[in-house]
This record gives C-alpha cells, structure tokens and sequence, in this order.
C-alpha cells in the first residue's frame, strides 16, 4: 500500500464509535462480515469473505495483486484497553516481499490499529505483520512513512497453514516505537495486500479482540 493510499484511508477513519465494556469482540463473524466493518480499495479487490477453517468462523482474504482493506471504525483509549489478541493462519508468505523496500510493501496478513490525527504528521500506526523476510520480533518503519511502524510478529513460512494466536500490548508497543504517549486510536483493520509485488497471497484471520489490564 502506498502513501497516498494509506492517507486516504487515515481521513476515512477519523469518525468512529467508541469501545466500551472490559473486554471487547470487534466481530465474532457469527452473522458475516458484521455492518460496522467497511470496505477500501487501494488497487483493486482483495476478497474478503466468512469462512469455516478448523473449526472456526474467520475472515478468508485472497489478493491477486490487489490491495483493499476492511477496517472497523473504533475509538478507545490504549491505557483502557493496552491488549490485542487474535488468532491467523497464513497460507504463504509473499515471497518477493521485503518490509524494508518500497516495491516489497505486501503482505498475506496484517492487523493494524490506526491512531489519526486532523494533520497527518501526527497520524500514527502500529502494523502487525505475517513478515516475509523481516525476523520474528523485530519492527521497522514502513518504507513509505516513518508514521507507520511494521512489527513482525511472525515471519517466514515454518508457520505457514497453521493457525496461530498472537497476543501484542499497544500500549508498551506505541511508547517503544514511537517514544511518546499515544492519542486514542481511530480504528482497527485488516488487510491482505499484493499489490507492490504483483503476486497472490490468502490467509485467514480470527476474531480479534480488545482487553484491559493484562488481557488474560
């Protein structure tokens, strides 16, 4: 996804409802893709769509050289609500994908929790992604602005086909990559993206959740 596109969808999440209750489902996809979850394209269509796999209901993404998203409009104060959990499989890393270039900006899957900003210098994201070369637990600025931060919370493919749960503290991780106290975040999105690389990449994703405290 390039700059400009990430903007856009800055400016298309600034509205949202607000969070509330100790812990918080943003979709158990019991009814589909729930009304409050939208829509954007970036280039093309990535298919989202309700799935059965192992046992459980998920969002299934496909890309062919596409990139959409599908975000949910959500305000929440981090320091209320520090935890983020889900669960993902990932069919495949994208094999030309590199974190660290431009031209290698895709992914099979990624979470992310947007904090906007009226400017958007001050617009701050965290990205959790399925890395395709990035090692495990190391995070590095978005190759199209320093305002995004890619944490990779898997990487490579010896987890690839597996369902995995992942568990991130948005708290601890905005004050460690982005070295201040963060504002309320706007929303949370998923997105498979191919668009960059031209290649095709499907993953699964879980419903995530929002907790306080410790999240357990």
């Amino acid at each position: 996804m390039n700059l400009p596109s990430l903007i856009l969808l800055i400016l298309l999440i600034l509205q949202t409802v607000e969070a509330k209750g100790a812990e918080l489902v943003i979709d158990d996809y019991s009814m589909g893709i729930g009304a409050h979850w939208e829509s954007k394209s970036f280039k093309g269509m990535t298919l989202y769509s309700i799935n059965e796999d192992g046992g459980r209901r998920c969002i299934r993404a496909q890309s062919r050289a596409s990139a959409s998203a599908l975000y949910y409009r959500l305000k929440f104060d981090p320091r209320e609500y520090p935890v983020i959990r889900w669960g993902w499989k990932i069919d495949g890393i994208i094999s030309p994908g590199d974190a660290r270039k431009k031209k290698g900006d895709d992914y099979a899957a990624r979470v992310y929790v947007v904090f906007p900003s009226l400017f958007f210098r001050k617009t701050r994201a965290l990205n959790y992604i399925g890395a395709n070369r990035l090692p495990r637990g190391e995070a590095v600025a978005n190759p199209f602005t320093a305002n995004a931060i890619m944490i990779a919370v898997q990487s490579g493919n010896d987890h690839s086909g597996k369902w995995m749960e992942e568990r991130r503290n948005i708290l601890d991780d905005f004050r460690r990559y982005f070295g201040s106290e963060p504002p309320e975040a706007g929303a949370i999105a998923i997105m498979t993206d191919t668009d960059n690389t031209g290649a095709e990449a499907s993953a699964c994703y879980g419903p995530i959740k929002l907790a306080g405290g410790d999240g357990l």
